[in-house]
């Protein structure tokens, strides 16, 4: 079923569970026995003549059934809706938690969009299965057999009528359904479309502005948006043509059930009281089914919306499994060493990184260098546990990284990327995603090294002002230089710094490199250059090329060899000229 793919239910929803299962079993047997009291009274009152005084204790009654017939109907839509809401929460929680394992590496191929879409829309479209569906499909099996125990002794006529008239439904229910299962799915696969599409023309619209295409991009939104809607008016068309052909289906039943006691009732083969039972009933029966259908259109997108949910936590199956990793780190200063690691990526011929050794001392600066594609990023994905090793492994001080618990090891180094991504945050609270209780001294300390408390003064909150959406008020600088802050902040013994290229004037230029520097004082470091300066101020230097240590040894030992270090040297000094 799609709650046992998707969840393991806790010892609070199994009590809800059950608390449907009774409610459910309730209302069948409040339903028979409001059937049976309101027939009684109608026979009594029309055929014996009893006055409403000689009747007011069986209407009292009556009046006590129905009100525990509705009491139980809304403590079934209520626990119903608690398991719901229960249910939705854990399936985004773990998919949250899915989607930070798995980490950028992982996730690389999936579209931002499409994912947020799952995770905010595909999540809100099981309410219906688990809210709706779900106790409906109790109620389904439960008010028919029950209504079914006390009429086969009454009539068995009636009753063999309505053993034999119920498969029809679900029959029927189930022809339709496939149609709606497929429009639906299409349905979905175009809103995740639509959903990723969309993100994406957001982040690129000043692109799209300055090369004069957004304009085209608008007619393909309204091309998808219009593809979405007749998506969804196909949806309500067989939502609509299920609930036609299920009301006929039922009424028509109905219509033989009434059909057969008239005529037994004109012939005088059969009492009034037992009769009129029986008819109040028979709609009583068909309600669950006929309701199950209506709402099993509701649950169909919902499990359209599982089938991804389900691919995405199950992602990490094509990476490999994840191994235990349980250890906590040992005591810095690291020493780290990469034996032949392999990193192999499924659907890609040629390894990422194959057969890679070499080692990081205790503060030691290594630098690693080599052409766009050699495996450089693949390199600092593995350090920050965001990929595993296809063969080989990486020991910190001896213990394989791979048993280490991750959250443990990230806590021990600091990420510097080349690009870094600023949130829709202030100030300080982008600081404090390295330190999260950090006062405003150390923040402004962490600027000041980095050589941007003088901006960020400026700023008309200063560290309370707003960075906007990806960072929009900081240049390309700024961003890198609140960076280097975080690290400052984080103050980490372990540092994976992808060194910026960005095109800046000299004197921002001379002031990220004096951050740096400092930065890298006395810590174990690996720094994806891109600098001359960096590279020949490393203390070992590690040359990649297609996935391969090609060379490796100190800089200025390297320098007066021939080779791919040369080359890149030569490379790297044209490039600051």
């Amino acid at each position: 079923m799609l709650d046992k793919r998707l969840v393991r239910e806790t010892g609070t929803e199994r009590i809800l569970f059950a608390g449907v299962v009774v409610a459910g079993v309730a209302v069948a047997v409040f339903t028979v026995w409001q059937a049976r009291l309101l027939s009684h009274v109608i026979a009594e009152a029309f055929l014996e003549h009893r006055s409403s005084a000689q009747l007011r204790s069986v209407l009292l009654l009556l009046l006590l059934v129905i009100l525990g017939r509705a009491l139980f109907t809304g403590l079934s839509d209520t626990l119903a809706g608690e398991m719901a809401i229960r249910i939705k929460d854990r399936v985004r929680s773990r998919l949250l938690r899915k989607l930070a394992e798995l980490g950028p590496a992982r996730l690389r191929s999936e579209a931002t969009g499409e994912l947020s879409t799952v995770v905010v829309e595909g999540v809100e479209a099981l309410d219906p299965y688990f809210r709706q569906y779900l106790p409906q499909l109790l109620l389904a099996a439960a008010v028919p057999l029950i209504v079914l125990v006390f009429v086969f002794p009454r009539d068995w006529l009636s009753g063999l009528i309505l053993l034999l008239t119920a498969p029809l439904i679900p029959v029927f229910m189930v022809l339709i359904g496939n149609l709606a299962n497929a429009v639906t799915r299409k349905r979905w696969q175009v809103l995740q479309r639509l959903g990723a599409h969309f993100l994406d023309v957001l982040r690129g619209l000043t692109t799209l502005k300055i090369l004069g295409r957004s304009r085209e991009q608008i007619r393909t939104i309204a091309t998808v948006s219009d593809q979405f809607r007749s998506s969804t008016l196909a949806v309500l068309r067989v939502a609509f043509l299920s609930a036609l052909v299920l009301e006929l289906v039922a009424t028509i039943s109905t219509a033989i059930v009434a059909v057969s006691i008239g005529l037994r009732l004109l012939s005088a083969r059969m009492a009034f009281e037992p009769a009129l039972f029986i008819l109040i009933l028979a709609p009583e029966f068909y309600q669950p089914l006929r309701s199950l259908g209506a709402r099993f259109h509701a649950s169909v997108e919902g499990v359209s919306a599982a089938d991804r949910i389900y691919q995405i936590l199950r992602l990490e199956d094509s990476f490999g499994p994840r191994k235990g990793s349980k250890i906590a780190p040992p005591s810095p200063p690291f020493h780290l060493r990469f034996d032949g690691v392999t990193v192999r990526f499924q659907g890609e011929a040629r390894p990422a990184l194959h057969n890679v050794s070499f080692e990081i001392r205790p503060g030691q600066q290594v630098a690693l260098i080599g052409e766009t594609g050699a495996g450089k990023s693949t390199v600092a994905q593995l350090l920050l546990r965001f990929l595993e090793p296809t063969e080989g492994r990486i020991t910190v001080s001896g213990v394989p990284l791979e048993e280490i618990d991750p959250e443990q090891w990230r806590r021990q180094l600091t990420w510097v990327p080349q690009a870094p991504y600023l949130f829709h945050e202030t100030v300080a609270a982008n600081l404090r995603l390295a330190n999260p209780e950090a006062p405003d001294e150390q923040l402004w300390s962490a600027l000041e090294q980095a050589h941007l408390a003088e901006f960020v003064a400026a700023l008309p909150q200063g560290l309370d002002t707003g960075v906007g959406e990806g960072g929009a008020r900081f240049s390309t600088g700024q961003a890198q230089r609140l960076a280097l802050a975080r690290a400052f902040l984080r103050d980490a013994p372990l540092l994976i710094l992808d060194e910026p290229t960005s095109n800046v004037d000299p004197e921002l230029e001379a002031q990220l490199q004096q951050s740096t520097r400092e930065l890298l004082r006395g810590r174990t470091a690996l720094v994806i250059a891109h600098r001359l300066n960096t590279v020949l101020d490393a203390d070992w230097v590690v040359v990649l090329e297609q996935g391969r240590v090609v060379q490796q040894g100190p800089p200025r030992i390297l320098a007066e060899q021939s080779g791919p270090f040369s080359t890149l040297l030569r490379a790297y000094a044209e490039v600051e000229l």
